[in-house]
């Protein structure tokens, strides 16, 4: 028998299938050691075969099976050759997604701990032990192990003492065992709470549990009940034996879900991001791929869980680009989710208060199944947003980055103990640091970015690497001292906050206050439970928190994303808003929205104002479709990365040349074919050039394989080539 393997290097030259002789016990989906050149490394079984091509002397023979079951379902390898086709990408690079990444290596396996239990004929007061007359603790440890059972050893030892312990053993009164531990995440213990449907609610309920192997749009305002909808929807998969996958954006918010969903379904869920510890992830996964848990919740790479028989598979807030992966291997979310849901003839369901134009056109053209609930469950009114035009504020004398109004709703805010949150999408301290004499801006060394200062570290630092350096007090050109200060962001905005409200809790939330373990679930309990309390952060608080008591929001900079060199700024800023007011008023307490901007006329904010998407949709889908922009069009980049600039170049131009000779195929079907810097020309010192394809959305199958046979017939092994398709950022 001969074992198909792919071996565990990413590497263009090793990514195909090797043959070897078979070992007793080998099943496919096992990982496996194997020999390979003058090394034994890992690799993964595909499938098991009679045959081979190969001269059976120059096979060489698989050295051990690493897993005890398979790890990777037959399931998963036909996912694995989708991904593989659509996006071009070496097989072993997408079986590392389907697993814990510390499984790899040995680096992590399941936790024993010892336990002790009492034999069984010892649980009644029958038969008689004799005890020396000073073995106190010995008696005492026979009562409490009565009482209960099993016990942990190390507690025991500390309460009896190790000798008592192994005094019992040695007599057979009790055996000391090793069990495996679960490690679990921390959840936040919420009531079950009764919930009753409204008749939009379930009317949209019936639409789903009613079809199979269907594609849902659910369009509800935000505060409609969206949550409660997708948890019936997993109670109805569970009823008839099979299992389902919640995707939710943000990390902040799995600790949200995590909990809701518990507290309804128990230890049937598990939740899989990258916030956990090795311990935790592998555990959790574990408990799906065992059939322990039925439930899957998560970021993006939860669309990955181990899970048989699934009956739904849901993305939540379907708007957001965090669903696109921006690195190696680049993939879309939405795509591999409805694979999943095919093959499994599972209900596939998008969510979203403000759905990207992209999935609202397939609702229109009628493939996705539109579902919608206009009104919020408790029949309140949409928080009402005020603009606030900068310009004006500037004029009257207020240089402060708070203007009246939102400085007056914001102190009412927190003298009726309510709590309030306040979104600035951008964090530090101030932009960038710049010589107000000779105009130098201090850059990151690695990259080709404006340092951005964050004083609470009194440290310049790079968000693209992570680079830092000292805050500057002279310039380094000219030697003037006069220092100014770029735009704000969160850490400035708190300490704004703090000179207003000096004995009201403020919490940040964003990249930096979230980093360490837990961070993100520590931050929003602690501001669900004080009472007036301010939230000041980044995107991370604009989606899907429910906070009862918030009844004010804050908009800092409202054109921070309105005024990007990019197609879907005008969309995104929409999102933003929509979803940021609509962390306010969720409960009983009425919502107050400021929005802060210096474009106050812009039909954006209008259309935020009246809580029109469908008005917003109509105007940025015309604009769409007249400019050939997606969805009406696909947009391709390829990424060129290397440390030597010259060489980068001269391999672009040479794919250039090849891309650009599809003109003379397809003509007028191909929009736009350019070549130039990418946005950031140097990252980590790799300097980053593109180029850019748009195209007939309908050709896309045609051209995307065209361009992938160029890329494979002109590589350049020292230049990194990525193709990227509609990308979320092309920064």
């Amino acid at each position: 028998m001969i074992a198909e393997i792919i071996v565990d290097l990413s590497n263009e030259s090793v990514d195909k299938i090797f043959d070897y002789k078979t070992i007793e016990g080998l099943q496919a989906g096992q990982m496996v050691l194997v020999p390979f050149g003058n090394k034994v490394i890992e690799g993964f079984c595909i499938s098991i075969k009679d045959t081979t091509e190969v001269p059976v002397d120059k096979l060489k023979t698989v050295e051990k099976i690493l897993t005890v079951a398979p790890v990777i379902s037959q399931q998963m390898f036909e996912l694995a050759s989708f991904m593989k086709s659509t996006y071009h990408l070496r097989m072993v690079d997408i079986l590392r997604l389907f697993l814990p990444a510390e499984m790899r290596g040995g680096k992590v396996r399941e936790k024993y701990k010892n336990y002790i239990v009492l034999d069984e004929k010892f649980y009644d007061e029958e038969p008689t032990i004799e005890f020396k007359k000073n073995a106190y603790q010995q008696k005492n440890l026979l009562c409490y192990m009565r009482a209960n059972h099993v016990a942990d050893f190390s507690k025991i030892c500390e309460m009896f003492s190790r000798s008592a312990v192994m005094a019992l053993e040695k007599k057979g009164i009790i055996n000391i065992c090793e069990k495996i531990v679960e490690r679990r995440p921390v959840v936040l213990q919420l009531e079950k709470k009764d919930v009753t449907l409204n008749e939009g609610q379930k009317y949209v309920l019936d639409k789903i549990i009613s079809s199979e192997n269907s594609q849902f749009l659910l369009h509800g305002v935000t505060g409609s009940g969206k949550t409660e909808v997708y948890m019936r929807v997993i109670e109805n998969c569970l009823k008839q034996g099979k299992s389902a996958i919640m995707l939710v954006p943000e990390i902040s918010l799995t600790s949200q879900v995590l909990s809701n969903f518990t507290s309804r379904f128990g230890d049937k869920v598990a939740i899989l991001h990258s916030g956990l510890s090795s311990g935790e992830r592998y555990d959790e996964w574990q408990r799906l791929k065992t059939g322990k848990a039925k439930i899957a919740v998560g970021v993006r790479s939860a669309i990955f869980a181990p899970l048989e028989n699934i009956g739904a598979i849901i993305i939540d807030e379907e708007h957001d680009s965090s669903y696109i992966s921006e690195s190696n291997p680049r993939y879309n979310t939405h795509e591999v989710a409805e694979f999943r849901a095919k093959i499994n003839n599972a209900n596939f369901i998008l969510g979203s208060a403000t759905p990207s134009l992209e999935t609202y056109q397939k609702a229109q053209s009628g493939k996705l199944k539109l579902l919608e609930l206009k009104e919020r469950v408790n029949k309140k009114q949409m928080p009402k947003i005020h603009i606030v035009d900068m310009c004006a504020e500037l004029s009257r004398g207020n240089a402060s980055p708070f203007s009246y109004k939102f400085q007056d709703e914001l102190k009412k805010c927190i003298d009726s103990n309510n709590q309030a949150i306040v979104f600035i999408n951008r964090r530090g301290y101030s932009s960038f640091v710049r010589c107000v004499d000779c105009g130098y801006v201090a850059k990151c060394t690695d990259c080709d970015v404006s340092l951005v200062l964050h004083k609470e570290d009194s440290q310049l630092k790079c968000h693209f690497c992570g680079k830092r350096f000292r805050v500057l007090n002279k310039c380094p050109i000219c030697g003037s001292d006069k220092i100014k200060q770029g735009a704000i962001g969160t850490e400035r905005v708190v300490e704004e906050l703090q000179k207003a409200f000096p004995n009201v809790p403020i919490f940040r939330m964003d990249n930096d206050t979230t980093k360490t373990k837990n961070a993100h679930f520590n931050i929003l309990k602690q501001f669900s439970e004080c009472l007036p309390s301010i939230l000041v952060g980044t995107q991370m608080v604009a989606k899907g928190h429910d906070f009862p008591n918030v009844s004010f929001v804050g908009i800092i900079d409202a054109d921070l994303s309105l005024h990007f060199a990019d197609f879907r700024s005008n969309e995104r800023t929409y999102q933003l808003i929509t979803q940021v007011a609509g962390r306010s008023g969720r409960a009983e307490k009425n919502g107050i929205v400021v929005l802060q901007t210096y474009s106050p006329k812009h039909f954006v904010y209008k259309k935020a104002v009246e809580n029109d998407y469908l008005g917003f949709y109509n105007k940025e889908i015309n604009l769409r479709q007249i400019t050939n922009f997606p969805p009406f069009s696909k947009i391709v980049r390829l990424l060129f990365v290397g440390g030597d600039e010259l060489r980068v170049k001269e391999y672009l131009t040479t794919i250039f040349f090849k891309v650009k000779s599809l003109l003379k195929e397809y003509g007028n079907d191909i929009y736009y074919v350019g070549a130039m810097n990418s946005p950031v020309k140097r990252i980590q010192n790799k300097y980053r050039y593109q180029i850019l394809l748009r195209y007939k959305e309908n050709l896309h199958n045609e051209i995307i394989q065209k361009i992938y046979d160029i890329v494979d017939e002109n590589k350049d092994n020292k230049v990194s080539l990525f193709v990227e398709i509609n990308q979320q950022n092309l920064s």
